[in-house]
């Protein structure tokens, strides 16, 4: 069996590792480490979320820089805030009485004066988010020239979220001697790019099957119509009481909205998105980690690099558009050889993407029904009853007080008891439940709250600015604030772009869209009256003499 002293790290570092209860390494840990130590070359390693990647690139660093040197010799780049803290944390933890190591942590939100101050104490090792890297270049704040080892961490992510010309810029900056060690949960053309432009014959190891799903997530789907989403995510909490998840929302607005009535419906959430300052955002996140929250209420960009122990579930209230979102939103549970429940809620036109995601990351979902109002009474009762059964009554004090409840209850008979202790303990659960309608949805037929698609709307926006249908979608329904079924086909051309808005909503985008600034361009929004003529879904037919050839069904 591999430890972490059999693979080459000094008996002080192994020494520390085991210290914070890491004893057998991961695979991508017994793969990369004694590679990283014992080789020059560079490095493209493929694994999963949460499968310890950190420590497959962070011992080694550790290792091999000098604590007496105080320039720059390392620097780690991550997609965001969270991530780029995170890895700080572990960078610190590891190497905490071994090396007097300075690792500063770059990223936006916070003061950029405190982070170049850091710096100038000697950082030998920077972790950055591409943005304020960018900053600190402009600056001339930072000098890349000499670092030797440059970590590319979460590479697909970084360039699904826009850094290409970021890392681009970043990479000009760095020596051609250094060593680039690029992780990565995915392998798209983009990040090959990255390798082929910036990489010198990497060897690549790849931990499970290349876009495959951590074998330790259960993946499943629950058939529902689009209002019934909240209801139907809270029935799931209600029915998994233990329940420490993670719950994703499309935009912003909604991730806002649901935590805000989840909290108002007695649960223990918050809302983890962008609009969010650093301290606020630093806030929410200590108190997931410390389980002062059971819910966290996110979008995709804001929950990127959460790594947080024990995170039960993970629940899509909207299937990303984009595999690799799925990959990433997943990958928030069973992380480091825990198992978790990734759900998707999903309504009869999005079965089509469980099916691609399916294909793409050679895995299956199950189909799973949700919980009925009897269901969900039933299991909270068995709860309770289990948790009345174990409960520690070995304290002296009950014996004085249970004389006095005694001479209290006498009068009443032992079915009279229970009667009234479940009353008292279940009657709000009860009486919310009551008449609960089934929310399961047949795979058959049609559904009847389909919304039809009615004005194609044109859009002054297109490839040009760097869109693709996933960012298209999501520029939309955060400035108009609705969900995506409200969107049909997007057609990307260069400069423009047309897509299909439900009946009902053309004023609202019109309203939200119409005169914004983008990248210093002035938006502009026309509704066309030719309407495609209607298929199944109120999409467009085949062949209409509208529709592009590259037009794609989100």
């Amino acid at each position: 069996m591999h430890s972490f002293s059999t693979l080459g790290l000094s008996g002080d570092l192994a020494e520390a590792v085991a210290q914070l209860g890491f004893e057998t390494p991961t695979p991508i840990q017994q793969k990369a480490i004694p590679f990283l130590l014992g080789n020059d070359r560079d490095l493209v390693a493929l694994a999963q979320t949460g499968t310890g990647k950190t420590a497959a690139f962070g011992l080694p660093l550790i290792e091999l820089i000098d604590d007496e040197d105080k320039t720059t010799r390392a620097l780690v780049l991550a997609p965001t805030r969270e991530l780029c803290l995170q890895i700080t944390r572990d960078f610190e933890n590891f190497s905490r009485g071994v090396k007097r190591l300075n690792v500063v942590a770059v990223y936006g939100g916070s003061s950029i004066v405190d982070q170049i101050r850091a710096i100038k104490k000697g950082a030998q090792i920077i972790v950055a988010t591409p943005g304020r890297l960018m900053d600190l270049i402009g600056r001339k704040a930072v000098d890349l020239s000499v670092v030797r080892f440059l970590v590319l961490d979460e590479a697909d992510e970084m360039l699904n979220m826009g850094f290409k010309d970021d890392i681009d810029h970043i990479l000009s900056h760095t020596s051609d001697q250094k060593r680039v060690w690029l992780f990565s949960a995915t392998m798209p053309p983009t990040v090959r790019r990255i390798a082929n432009t910036y990489m010198d014959q990497p060897l690549e190891l790849s931990v499970g099957e290349r876009h495959g799903g951590n074998k330790n997530i259960t993946h499943q789907y629950a058939l529902l119509r689009d209002g019934d989403r909240y209801a139907a995510l809270k029935r799931f909490v209600d029915h998994s009481a233990d329940i420490f998840g993670v719950v994703f929302c499309r935009t912003k607005m909604e991730a806002q909205q649901v935590a805000e009535q989840l909290i108002r419906d007695g649960y223990n959430a918050d809302a983890l998105h962008g609009d969010l300052t650093q301290q606020q955002r630093d806030k929410v996140m200590r108190s997931f980690r410390n389980r002062g929250i059971q819910l966290l209420v996110a979008t995709d960009v804001a929950a990127r690099g959460i790594d947080v122990s024990d995170v039960t579930h993970v629940i899509h209230l909207n299937i990303p558009d984009e595999i690799e979102f799925y990959t990433h939103r997943s990958g928030r549970t069973g992380r480091a050889g825990k198992t978790g429940v990734s759900l998707a809620l999903v309504n009869r036109r999005e079965l089509s993407r469980i099916r691609q995601i399916e294909k793409a990351m050679r895995i299956t979902f199950e189909k799973v029904a949700i919980p009925t109002g009897q269901e969900v009474c039933e299991q909270r009762l068995l709860k309770m009853v289990t948790e009345l059964r174990e409960v520690n009554v070995a304290h002296p004090e009950l014996a004085e007080l249970a004389s006095v409840v005694d001479s209290q209850l006498a009068e009443l008979s032992r079915e009279e008891l229970i009667s009234r202790f479940l009353a008292l303990q279940f009657n709000n659960t009860l009486e919310y439940y009551r008449n609960a309608p089934d929310l399961n949805v047949t795979d058959g037929g049609r559904e009847t709250e389909e919304l039809p698609m009615g004005d194609r709307v044109f859009i002054n926006l297109g490839k040009m600015d760097g869109f693709d249908a996933g960012k298209m979608l999501a520029l939309i329904c955060d400035r108009c604030d609705f969900s995506r079924d409200k969107v049909g086909r997007i057609e990307l051309k260069g400069a423009y772009s047309f897509f299909q808005i439900a009946d009902g909503f053309t004023e609202r985008v019109k309203q939200r869209l119409h005169g914004i600034s983008f990248k210093g361009r002035t938006v502009r929004i026309e509704a066309t009256a030719d309407r495609p003529p209607k298929n199944k879904g109120g999409f467009a037919k085949k062949g209409h003499r509208k529709t592009s050839k590259k037009a794609f069904r989100v």
